[in-house]
């Protein structure tokens, strides 16, 4: 089965974030009074096949800790769908 993945990393909470200080400090600037706590990211968007969800989930999981985030420092968040 095929499946499309979005992984969401994000750096852990205490971790700091310069570019999210960076666009924060930038907002008012532009008229984004409201705007606060800005963490930035990055966004991971692939296609996984896999027997099942679980099997894919643990694969993508696997590849997070070796490969597309830094444990130490970044959090990862997956989230699947059937492809069609």
């Amino acid at each position: 089965m095929k499946y499309r993945a979005v992984i969401d990393v994000q750096l852990h909470p205490g971790i700091a974030d310069p570019q999210g200080s960076t666009i924060e400090r930038a907002l008012p600037t532009l008229g984004f009074d409201s705007l606060s706590n800005v963490r930035a990211g990055k966004s991971i968007h692939l296609d996984i096949e896999a027997d099942d969800e679980a099997t894919a989930r643990e694969r993508l999981e696997q590849a997070c800790e070796t490969f597309l985030t830094n444990p130490v420092i970044e959090a990862a968040s997956i989230t699947l769908t059937e492809a069609s």
